[in-house]
């Protein structure tokens, strides 16, 4: 029986799993962490200077909550948020996860998001390594275009690990077979949540200039590149 699941019909039951609003009622439940490791580079354009793009951002009381939605919010202390990712389950499981960040206060235009602890919280049967970056830098505007505009870059850097205790039943599966899926699985989560997040970022952040600005993003982003999510592939071993 074990040997007639292969990757694919795996891949589709984890992926099952991982899908919002599953009703399964079993808590997900191992004495073992499986370790599942991404890490990420983007980009995010803002069609304004830099100083105006670092003031939103700085104010992340405000956007943080309206750009994380649905997800539910709740502060932890100036510059923490204890966020609750969503309900995932199947397989006869489920587990609601729940992850502390804080946005660091920006030092030169850099912007750190690390994990923190949630008070009076134990994770069950997951714990989440989530470490972030971001780089403020202006785009040399075209002097032979009168009508070129002011963008600031946004450049990111995410990594991001993944503690999961399977059930006994998984754990059977080759651990190759748990490692390959389950990082593909991570790594596909990744680039949808930041093409989301990405958006709304974006669309909050023009729509805080007025009509005119947001109506200039929502056409330039159709003729320029104003997100990108790319993994970052280590280097073969020499």
């Amino acid at each position: 029986m074990q040997s007639s699941i292969n990757e694919q019909q795996f891949g589709s039951l984890t992926a099952t799993a991982l899908d919002v609003g599953d009703a399964a009622t079993v808590s997900l439940e191992s004495d073992r962490l499986f370790w599942f490791r991404s890490q990420f580079t983007g980009v995010m354009e803002m069609y304004a200077d830099a100083d105006t793009v670092a003031n939103y951002l700085d104010a992340h009381q405000g956007w943080f909550r309206r750009c994380a939605a649905p997800m539910q919010v709740n502060a932890l202390g100036r510059n923490g948020y204890a966020l609750t990712i969503g309900r995932f389950g199947a397989l006869g499981y489920h587990v609601e996860p729940k992850i502390g960040l804080e946005l660091v206060p920006q030092h030169d235009r850099i912007y750190d998001i690390e994990t923190i602890p949630i008070p009076d919280y134990t994770a069950p049967g997951y714990e989440v390594e989530f470490k972030a970056r971001q780089i403020l830098s202006s785009v040399p505007r075209d002097p032979q275009n009168p009508h070129d505009r002011e963008i600031t870059r946004v450049e990111w850097q995410l990594d991001l690990a993944v503690g999961v205790g399977f059930p006994k039943f998984i754990l059977a599966l080759s651990p190759a077979l748990i490692q390959k899926t389950g990082d593909r699985l991570i790594a596909e989560i990744v680039k949808q949540v930041s093409r989301r997040l990405t958006h709304k970022v974006q669309e909050d952040f023009h729509a805080t200039l007025g009509q005119d600005a947001l109506k200039t993003y929502r056409k330039l982003r159709k003729v320029r590149t104003s997100f990108y999510c790319t993994p970052v592939v280590e280097a073969a071993a020499s």
